[in-house]
């Protein structure tokens, strides 16, 4: 099976693509799975310095593939994944984020976007939560921006996703803004590296620790309730689900 991803190396940066427009890069079990192995051969690579994780077409996810979802258990995976990986993961982002593509952006230590970037926790919409994802988006963003937008499922931009912590610059050469960090991290020792991430993600994996368990259990709960599945199909359908009012 073809793993919808592209990948391309330069000066020691590997850039993962998710590549799969036909479902907007679209979590699907597939498309995790072949992240994370890519992922663990980056890791393994003495050649990678860091990881950039970027995108094909005009969303960077659309968050989980409702025809194709992930197991709650491997999307967890691959976002501890992303935290522990020993080499720094920078997400660059020009277009659209939903639902679990934000828990990819949080996942990474930095994250650029463009101007044309919007993004939205639209979980609450379908009826579900933002369960899994709030692993690393919890201890890494501002809690009353997470409160507004974890509730109502508004989009937003990324002047307000820099703000709120999610993001760490945007502009609108979004390659402009991530080329500094890039320098900075080519002219860096890999094992200072490693260690200084490290430290810098003690406290989400601290998170992961605790949390993990209950809050892949409350995916799989919700994801499998009659309400998601209105919801699910509501959003299929192109329709609106049975409780707006």
């Amino acid at each position: 099976m073809t793993v919808p991803l592209g990948r391309s190396r330069t000066r020691g940066v590997e850039t993962l693509s998710l590549d799969a427009t036909g479902t907007r890069n679209a979590l699907s079990a597939s498309l995790v799975t072949g992240l994370a192995d890519a992922l663990a051969e980056c890791a393994k690579d003495p050649d990678v310095r860091a990881v950039v994780l970027t995108h094909t077409g005009t969303t960077f996810s659309a968050g989980a593939d409702l025809r194709e979802p992930p197991r709650p258990d491997a999307l967890v995976g691959l976002l501890r994944q992303l935290v522990e990986l020993p080499k720094p993961v920078l997400a660059r982002v020009t277009g659209h984020v939903r639902a679990g593509g934000l828990g990819l952006l949080a996942a990474c230590d930095m994250a650029f976007a463009s101007a044309a970037a919007t993004f939205a926790f639209t979980e609450v919409r379908i009826g579900v939560a933002p369960a899994v994802i709030s692993l690393p988006l919890l201890p890494r963003t501002d809690p009353r921006a997470l409160a507004r937008y974890y509730l109502t499922g508004e989009r937003f931009g990324p002047d307000e996703a820099v703000r709120t912590g999610l993001l760490t610059a945007a502009a609108d050469d979004v390659d402009e803004a991530l080329a500094p960090a890039l320098d900075g991290l080519r002219r860096s020792a890999p094992e200072a590296l490693a260690e200084t991430k490290r430290l810098l993600t003690a406290r989400v994996l601290e998170t992961f620790d605790r949390d993990a368990a209950a809050l892949t259990a409350l995916s799989a709960r919700l994801f499998a309730s009659d309400r998601a599945r209105e919801g699910m199909t509501a959003f299929l359908e192109k329709r609106d689900p049975a409780w707006v009012v």
